[in-house]
């Protein structure tokens, strides 16, 4: 059993930046993928990156390529998220997630493990 925390969202004027951060604990997660998805009201949840195991590979949406990171320290057991030149269309709650295997994927039904999420806001 895995448990996910994010931390790091909030209120951002566009063009602004935050770095979303998401601890694991129970175990550790230094062979799983990881991904970062986001769903705003009326919308399906998405992916946003995703991450191997190793952190030698990562996935991006189209909506995202050249203004997030996805990256992550496992002797810290956690994974990171950094947005810039944030959008008002970046606004949603933001979550965490782990899948059994080690390569990336953008199928949410890849991902075993959830956290509650961090809202992100950004104002235009």
């Amino acid at each position: 059993q895995v448990q996910l925390v994010e931390s790091g969202g909030g209120l951002v004027q566009a063009g602004g930046s935050l770095r979303l951060s998401c601890a694991a604990s129970g175990r550790t997660i230094s062979t799983n993928a990881m991904g970062w998805f986001r769903q705003a009201p009326g919308n399906e949840r998405e992916i946003v990156a995703s991450i191997t195991g190793t952190g030698a590979g990562t996935y991006y949406h189209n909506s995202v390529k050249g203004r997030f990171t996805i990256s992550r320290d496992n002797a810290k057991n956690t994974v990171y998220l950094q947005m810039n030149s944030l959008k008002p269309e970046d606004t949603a709650l933001y979550y965490c997630a782990s899948r059994y295997g080690s390569w990336t994927s953008a199928n949410r039904a890849d991902y075993a493990y959830w956290g509650q999420g961090t809202q992100v806001t950004v104002s235009s």
